[in-house]
């Protein structure tokens, strides 16, 4: 008995079940079935059992003994080593180099406590594939210890890699809140984080012009951001190497008198930007016209007051529509909570008020909007009376939309002026993607400066992988494939216009392949999904066990793909 496939000129071929046997010299077939009506797969188990061969099932043959996520560890280790962060952190393979590593992808994947870190990398294959099986908390203590004694020779390796000579460095300063007060480095401050009653920690980031970091370093959270520029311009130069290098910075960190420091070291370059009130100067002086921007919205002036600079004054009518509107919204704001006040100072008739009590609701006020310098007001008596500063208002409109970049750069154009100190929003950046929800430098718990320090550092070498990751992984990510591009011709003022390709990916939810588009976490979920199973034969004689993968999507194999795995 057998299975015969019988071909049909205008059909497919019919599945025969027959009989065959020899009638002298004639073969005399008979066909006992049609099987043309039945799955492939189960004309294929019949046709096996007709041949003599046993067949079972795939719990009695075949058994999977363990299964770990595997494609998110795959994507982000492989990346690590593609980039050869791994050679920057450590020329020499050991212990210390595989709990680091292990740190920094476990922070991209789940950022946790170092305990629970020992326990979520057996989930995935990334404690087998490191031989970290047996490492605890302490080890990854220790790690960190390790790690932040070679952090100025790591920042050395990456400022060699991204900083080229005369090119441009970004600065900024951010802080995170602090759980805990057993830290010399913890101190209240003017946090970032909107978190009010903490104390918080300060640190500054240094990266290229592209936003790639390149070091970073902690300061005690009441310390100001003007005056940890010094020691990162020595950073700089002496222990990186540079001998000319442009820094950029904001208002708030080049102030004047660290322009001035920079001024006198002939090797720094550096772009800066001026306080209102120096642009208020500026127009007073009449250096400073809104005529300049009736043809183009940003001219080179010069003024007296800042020789041998140059000033980009720029004006962007959109930021200006809307920082009116949020005036109105705050003067209006305000004078409905002083037209409480003065009706419930009114009612005191018997009791009044004193001047003082009636100041420090007036003070309360004032500060919760930030409006004291447009509202005049008069206490006395016990009465309260105030109005509409009118003259400030006028004054302040004139600056709407108006600001200065001021610096000492010769050969750029004033396009290009403009264009490097917005490039500062590429730290903003930095510093979003290090709190995020992937990497999650706050809240910090640890009890020691070292460690403290070394955490951060380690949160910015995760932000480092993370940052090249998203730029390979663009195509398949709501990110903006076109706009490091596009950053270099638009125009320098106005805000920034996603790209066609961005717009159609937002709208369509697709990658110009068909394939979904993601966030860049739930890719690293998708990418989780393919496993690592170890395996086992049970109907064979070496029972020895096996690892077998599932055969990538089309998104893992498109994600791998472009990480170049």
């Amino acid at each position: 008995m057998y299975i015969e496939s019988v071909p049909n000129r205008n059909s497919p071929p019919a599945i025969l079940l027959r009989e065959s046997r020899r009638d002298g010299k004639k073969t005399i077939k008979r066909t006992i079935a049609n099987l043309s009506s039945l799955p492939e797969s189960a004309i294929e188990a019949l046709g096996r059992v007709l041949r003599g061969e046993k067949l079972v099932s795939i719990e009695e043959a075949f058994s999977i003994d363990r299964a770990l996520q595997h494609g998110h560890v795959e994507a982000v280790l492989g990346t690590i080593r593609k980039l050869k962060l791994d050679s920057v952190i450590s020329s020499r393979p050991c212990r210390e180099l595989d709990l680091v590593l292990a740190m920094i992808v476990q922070r991209l994947l789940h950022p946790s406590s170092k305990m629970a870190m020992t326990r979520l990398w057996h989930a995935s294959t990334l404690a087998e594939d490191l031989e970290l099986g047996d490492a605890d908390e302490e080890d990854l203590y220790d790690a960190l210890t390790w790690l932040v004694e070679r952090q100025p020779r790591i920042e050395k390796k990456l400022a060699r890699l991204h900083l080229p000579e005369g090119g441009s460095a970004l600065y900024d300063i951010s802080s995170s809140y602090y759980e805990g007060k057993t830290s010399s480095l913890v101190k209240y401050g003017h946090s970032r984080d909107g978190k009010k009653g903490l104390p918080i920690v300060v640190y500054g980031v240094i990266t290229n012009d592209k936003g790639c970091p390149v070091a970073i370093e902690v300061f005690a959270g009441n310390t100001s951001d003007s005056t940890t520029v010094s020691g990162q311009a020595d950073k700089l130069v002496e222990r990186f190497g540079l001998g000319k290098v442009v820094m950029v910075g904001d208002r708030g960190t080049l102030t004047e008198p660290q322009i001035k420091m920079l001024k006198a070291r002939p090797e720094f370059g550096w772009i800066s930007a001026l306080r209102s009130e120096a642009i208020r100067g500026l127009i007073e002086e009449k250096c400073l016209q809104p005529s300049l921007f009736d043809e183009r919205n940003l001219a080179e002036i010069s003024s007296v007051e800042y020789p041998g600079e140059r000033l980009v004054a720029c004006y962007n009518p959109l930021l200006a529509d809307k920082r009116k509107q949020t005036r109105q919204e705050l003067l209006a704001a305000t004078e409905e909570a002083l037209q409480k006040l003065t009706a419930e100072v009114a009612r005191r008739k018997t009791k009044r008020f004193t001047d003082a009590e009636i100041g420090v609701k007036v003070g309360k006020v004032l500060g919760r909007y930030k409006m004291a310098k447009h509202i005049a007001y008069n206490i006395k008596d016990g009465r309260f009376e105030w109005s509409r500063n009118e003259k400030t208002i006028a004054i302040e409109e004139q600056l709407d939309g108006i600001y200065v970049i001021r610096t000492s750069e010769k050969d750029l154009s004033p396009a290009d002026i403009v264009r490097a100190y917005k490039s500062l929003t590429q730290v903003e950046e930095a510093f979003l993607g290090m709190k995020g929800i992937n990497i999650s430098v706050r809240p910090i718990r640890h009890r020691t400066d070292e460690h403290i320090r070394a955490h951060i550092f380690l949160c910015m070498l995760t932000y480092y992988v993370e940052y090249h990751m998203r730029k390979a992984l663009a195509p398949l990510l709501f990110d903006d494939e076109e706009l490091d591009q596009n950053k270099r011709t638009r125009d320098a003022v106005l805000p920034a216009q996603p790209s066609e390709s961005a717009k159609r990916k937002k709208g369509t939810k697709l990658a110009a392949d068909g394939l979904a588009v993601h966030s860049f976490d739930t890719l690293l979920a998708n990418l989780a999904t393919k496993t690592r199973n170890t395996c086992r034969l049970k109907a064979s004689s070496n029972k020895e066990p096996f690892i077998l993968y599932p055969t990538p999507t089309p998104l893992q194999k498109k994600a791998l793909d472009l990480l170049g795995l």
